[in-house]
């Protein structure tokens, strides 16, 4: 009798451990998604004040932001370059590497569509 008791309260121990063993991992998992989410956040709201930092080698004035897929496009004399910015360790996205592909095979052209109301 005395053995079932001591067998009962040990299942009762694992199961109340495994119980939070789940709860924290639950947790765990809502931490890290927060921090990345905070992250991905800081760096779309920093990166439309990247062309005002003094490092930034245009002339802001001239520098359109877009957003997605690119952060913007910079209007210069003699050239028109599409601008990413990146912070930390962040990488480009396989769209954005695509676009830059694009680019550096010279497929970019200017189009002009009329419409006539």
């Amino acid at each position: 009798m005395m053995e079932l008791v001591i067998a009962l309260l040990v299942f009762l121990a694992f199961a109340l451990l495994l119980r939070a063993y789940f709860r924290m991992k639950a947790r765990l998992a809502q931490a890290v998604s927060s921090r990345q989410s905070l992250s991905v956040k800081y760096g779309k709201m920093s990166e439309q004040f990247m062309p005002f930092l003094k490092t930034y080698p245009y002339d802001e004035q001239n520098f359109r932001f877009i957003g997605t897929p690119v952060d913007g496009v910079q209007f210069n004399d003699d050239s028109i370059v599409f601008v990413e910015f990146k912070t930390s360790k962040s990488r480009m996205s396989p769209r954005q590497r695509m676009i830059k592909e694009l680019i550096d095979s010279k497929k970019v052209r200017f189009e002009e569509i009329r419409i006539d109301a």
